[in-house]
């Protein structure tokens, strides 16, 4: 493997652990202390967490026990998404998913504000920091946004935000059933602003079209692009119109945020490539869409 890509790529990972612990702090510090709950699968980690204390009398103080069941969900979504996610961002995903449940853990519930809809606003602006954080590195929280994309690829009229709307729609209806409604009002408050914070920090999907244009062989470096990137290209042939040398031309579509590993790449080979970037193009037809 590319010592750089590996440097780059730990970089990542270690932001994809702040923007975990930026969730965990949100959620630890003022939506739980507001008996609020969050969207998505650990909304419903969270629900499970409070019918366990209302219901079965569980005792759990200072310690959040929905971080814990959010792992425990985790382990069969990731079971069933180990082949079909990338290497790199599976092992992150594994690597965010275990640290935001430390977090969860270790982070206190004390009750910083007492006014739920200042919680509600300054919760959703951390978590959603955080969630965007660690997307943008290249990673996940697991749950919903692992979910989302392999239904995606089961089935392509889906999309991450009409799974997790869904998802929402039956935990707030569950909310609604055990508990008051002023408490779904508030929650949905926060899932607003959550968001709107997540948006902001990173844009899920923007494709870049990638042009490459270079004199030497790209057996290997085609090669290595399947491998760590698990992207498709079309080559052709072509003569330089001055010189009149034989050129391969390769045309690659991709994330915007694999774009410096395939720059890595195709530097390693040669480091003299022309490469054109195009960012922002619509793609239809079979292209895999990544978080």
């Amino acid at each position: 493997m590319n010592k750089e890509i590996a440097k780059y790529e730990g970089k990542r990972t270690l932001g994809s652990i702040v923007g975990a612990f930026l969730y965990a702090a949100g959620i630890n510090l003022f939506v739980v202390p507001a008996g609020l709950y969050t969207g998505g699968v650990m909304g419903f980690c969270q629900v499970i967490r409070t019918v366990l204390a209302q219901y079965l009398h569980l005792q759990f103080d200072a310690f959040d026990i929905a971080g814990v069941i959010y792992y425990a969900v985790n382990i069969p979504i990731f079971v069933v998404a180990f082949r079909r996610m990338g290497r790199w961002f599976f092992g992150k995903t594994l690597i965010t998913v275990t640290a935001m449940t430390v977090f969860l853990s270790l982070i206190p519930t004390e009750v910083i504000v007492e006014e739920r809809m200042a919680a509600c606003v300054v919760g959703g602006i951390i978590a959603g920091a955080g969630t965007g954080i660690t997307l943008r590195m290249g990673s996940s929280g697991g749950g919903m946004d692992v979910i989302g994309v392999l239904l995606t690829r089961w089935k392509r009229d889906f999309s991450v935000g009409k799974v997790n709307l869904l998802v929402n729609v039956a935990l707030y209806a569950t909310c609604l059933l055990l508990f008051d409604k002023e408490i779904v009002v508030f929650c949905i408050i926060y899932s607003a602003v959550y968001s709107v914070a997540m948006d902001r920090v990173h844009t899920q999907n923007i494709n870049v079209e990638v042009t490459v244009i270079t004199k030497t062989d790209t057996t290997a470096l085609e090669k290595e692009v399947f491998q760590e990137l698990g992207r498709g290209i079309t080559k052709w042939s072509a003569l330089g119109a001055y010189t009149y040398d034989q050129s391969h031309v390769l045309y690659i579509m991709l994330s915007k945020y694999e774009v410096h590993r395939l720059r890595t790449i195709i530097h390693k080979y040669d480091p003299d490539a022309f490469i054109v970037l195009n960012e922002g193009v619509s793609v239809v037809g079979n292209y895999l869409k990544k978080l």
